[in-house]
């Protein structure tokens, strides 16, 4: 399975995350990372200094799609203005004439 317009592919299934009990709002590219991460928190009671590692892979890739997320926007932004500038050109009152 895979998300429209990013370059990450889903690697946990539905049925692995409804298994592990992930929040949709939860449920992207790095669920495949949540779900060992979750079960680790749940085994070392929530200490803030026990998963390390995987707290780090998670929070990594997150930070990976909203860096691409918003490189997506920015070229959005881009390609609109681009087009509002065309159409504010729109056609000249005086045309040129073919040889000046």
């Amino acid at each position: 399975m895979e998300v429209q317009g990013s370059s990450k592919k889903m690697l946990a299934t539905q049925a692995e995350m409804v298994e592990a009990r992930v929040p949709l709002p939860y449920r992207d590219q790095c669920a495949h990372l949540l779900i060992p991460l979750n079960k680790c928190r749940q085994a070392e009671f929530f200490l803030p200094w026990k998963c390390e590692n995987e707290r780090h892979a998670y929070e990594k890739c997150e930070y990976e799609l909203v860096m691409e997320r918003m490189l997506q926007m920015q070229k959005i932004r881009e390609r609109d203005a681009q087009l509002k500038q065309q159409q504010q050109q729109g056609i000249p009152l005086i045309p040129n004439t073919a040889n000046a």
